[in-house]
């Protein structure tokens, strides 16, 4: 089919190889933005045949925006390397007419794992990933990346998202998202009070225990529901400490 997937990495060579594969059961062509890796990432991406762009990285939606330009393909699939097309995903975009359909973009329902564990409570996490770059594009925002359009088809289909090795892994990759997230925050012009830490990281722990409904999903609910309760106090720890030297 006429799509270019976009893959942004830094160090996956251990994901690499398998989410080229997944994409090439509907890309004819692979451009991946690599953000100055030191392991085999590009040495191997570039054995499967794609095309390796070399780039320092610019946040995450700046990233993926970085590569269409140089797809030869309007339809771009933008995918992270520990995600991969789930068998009803790549069903439902080979029935697509993409040359006469009226939407600019599409939609997957994105599946989480811990380790083995399917994380349900976090299901489906809607993100927008096959687009026409003459109509649509990502924001270039530096924190969360998102594709600028309404006009989005959510396709009953499944996005597989490897994104954590096991619940250590977890803790050690939030430990790095919060002081990304607290200076994003603080250079929008967000400042913190003594009293928001508590405030958000209860707030996150209710919200995930009893709106999202993870008291009900076992281990596995509680687990995520204490980690992003810490990832909300400490964020906001973080930027009040921030906000504290810079007044002495």
């Amino acid at each position: 089919m006429n799509i270019t997937a976009n893959i942004i990495t830094l160090n996956e060579e251990n994901n690499i190889e398998e989410v080229i594969k997944s994409v090439q059961t509907v890309c004819d062509e692979v451009l991946v933005v690599d953000s100055l890796s030191s392991d085999k990432t590009c040495e191997i991406a570039e054995r499967l045949g794609a095309k390796v762009i070399h780039q320092a990285y610019l946040g995450d939606g700046p990233q993926k925006a970085f590569g269409a330009p140089f797809a030869k393909n309007d339809w771009v699939l933008s995918i992270d390397a520990d995600e991969r097309l789930d068998t009803n995903a790549i069903k439902a975009i080979k029935q697509l007419d993409l040359d006469n359909t009226p939407y600019d973009a599409f939609s997957f329902a994105r599946k989480t794992y811990v380790g083995k564990n399917f994380i349900k409570l976090w299901y489906p996490d809607r993100v927008t990933r096959l687009y026409n770059r003459q109509k649509c594009a990502y924001s270039t925002a530096k924190g969360h990346a998102k594709v600028e359009t309404e006009n989005v088809f959510d396709l009953e289909a499944d996005m597989l998202h490897f994104s954590y090795e096991n619940y250590v892994h977890m803790i050690r990759t939030t430990e790095k998202f919060i002081k990304r997230g607290a200076v994003l925050a603080y250079e929008d012009g967000k400042r913190a009070n003594k009293f928001d830490p508590i405030i958000h990281g209860i707030g996150a722990l209710f919200k995930t225990l009893i709106l999202k409904g993870g008291a009900f999903h076992g281990i596995n609910g509680w687990n995520v529901a204490v980690i992003s309760a810490f990832s909300s106090y400490m964020k906001y720890a973080v930027m009040l400490e921030m906000q504290q030297n810079e007044q002495q």
